[in-house]
């Protein structure tokens, strides 16, 4: 397992801190994305045995390509690819400008995308490797004030479905979809969220790690899967 080296897109805090950390007490070798958060993400990387850190701007396709042709440069390859890193933001439909719907697609579908494209060409020439994309429940259920969250993570359950058929059978490509966790619960909709939730709970990054793990343990035969950490919530 070891060998198996897996790179984290915004794994410097919160929920991407937490499956970088589940991944590495499992016994894969980790790969720590950051954005602008170096001190935490310096922190991260030594919780997970001195992993090495790749800076990149997932805004940027030129920033994304460069990153991971450091990747192979440093570590020979890659064998998975947790795409967390993501924008979350209450935006008034009404009001909603260019400049907000790009700053949320840039990253939540765009980098999504261009992460998988440049991961599995590197996970090709191994002749196997693992895609987490991370969606959520915002992806499934909309919400008024969040459209282009809500578009942006139901593009990513979709994105998920498609590269499981294009990169079968040596890459399978699935997605996990997590509902209220603590991470988030700053949400000024997270404890209507949570009441309404069938669990009677928020969930933890930890729980939403558990599931990552799942999907970079299976085999090719689950692949293109939406895997839902709510509570139920999705259910109602």
């Amino acid at each position: 397992m070891e060998d198996k080296i897996v790179l984290v897109t915004g794994a410097a805090k919160r929920i991407g801190r937490a499956i970088a950390l589940r991944l590495y007490q499992a016994g894969y070798r980790v790969a720590i994305h950051y954005g602008s958060s170096e001190s935490d993400a310096r922190a991260t990387a030594e919780e997970c045995g001195s992993a090495p850190l790749f800076q990149a701007n997932l805004e940027n396709v030129d920033d994304i390509q460069r990153m991971f042709h450091e990747v192979e440069e440093q570590l020979g390859g890659l064998y998975g690819l947790v795409n967390n890193a993501a924008r979350f933001r209450r935006l008034d439909p009404w009001r909603l400008t260019e400049a907000d719907w790009d700053f949320i697609h840039s990253v939540n579908l765009k980098a999504t995308f261009f992460c998988c494209q440049q991961g599995a060409l590197l996970m090709k020439k191994a002749g196997a490797g693992r895609i987490v994309n991370m969606s959520s429940l915002g992806g499934i259920r909309p919400w008024d004030m969040y459209a282009p969250y809500c578009a942006s993570k139901a593009g990513v359950i979709m994105l998920t479905r498609a590269l499981a058929k294009a990169f079968a059978p040596e890459i399978s490509v699935n997605s996990v979809a997590p509902g209220v966790i603590l991470a988030s619960s700053e949400d000024p909709r997270a404890q209507d969220l949570i009441a309404a939730t069938p669990a009677r709970r928020s969930g933890t990054p930890e729980e939403v790690a558990d599931a990552v793990l799942y999907f970079l343990n299976a085999s090719n035969f689950v692949t293109g899967q939406v895997l839902a950490v709510d509570g139920g919530l999705s259910q109602r």
